[in-house]
């Protein structure tokens, strides 16, 4: 399989488009999967996903085959939205300063009359509030189904690393999940 990615790792580099084309093809699916758990939301996941796949074309020089090409789309789609993520962060930060600053209070939020079991939604907008790396690790693991082993790798972390930041995401999750279900 290895040499199969190669050969079609070279093929892009050579500005063969039908080869780009299969790649896009071949792996766009699980990777927009992936960006929208990341992000959130579809049109950040579009976006997101555009820019993986230039990020890919430019770095493909890059590609030495020493994983499928599959884990290595993957790395650079985790790296990417991992930058994403960082940057909306910042801004949100910025922005809730600056609220802050001119004393401006949220108002409370109503609460159901009825009680319902923790929701689709529920659940994604916990998942997203769960900090960068813990986010990530669960997504990988949890939700994509990869074993801790293939998500330090993607991630660029120890396997215990990856293991502990699950555990904690999934004992958050549950604490900001407790008082919805």
């Amino acid at each position: 399989m290895r040499a199969v990615d190669l050969e079609l790792a070279q093929r892009c580099r050579h500005g063969d488009a039908d080869a780009f084309e299969e790649l896009y093809r071949a792996h766009a699916g699980r990777l927009y999967n992936l960006v929208f758990r990341m992000a959130g939301s579809a049109d950040e996941a579009d976006d997101l996903l555009q820019d993986v796949f230039l990020h890919a074309h430019r770095k493909l020089a890059s590609f030495r085959g020493d994983s499928s090409l599959g884990t290595w789309l993957y790395r650079l789609a985790v790296n990417h939205c991992l930058d994403f993520l960082r940057g909306r962060q910042a801004k949100m930060t910025r922005v809730t300063d600056s609220l802050d600053d001119e004393g401006a209070s949220e108002p409370a939020a109503v609460a159901p009359s009825v009680p319902t079991a923790v929701s689709r939604i529920d659940l994604e907008r916990a998942i997203a509030r769960l900090p960068d790396g813990c986010r990530a690790a669960f997504v990988l693991h949890d939700v994509e189904g990869f074993e801790h082993n293939e998500v330090a790798r993607l991630l660029g972390v120890s396997e215990g690393t990856s293991k502990s930041q699950v555990h904690k995401a999934r004992m958050k999750l549950r604490a900001m999940l407790s008082g919805i279900a």
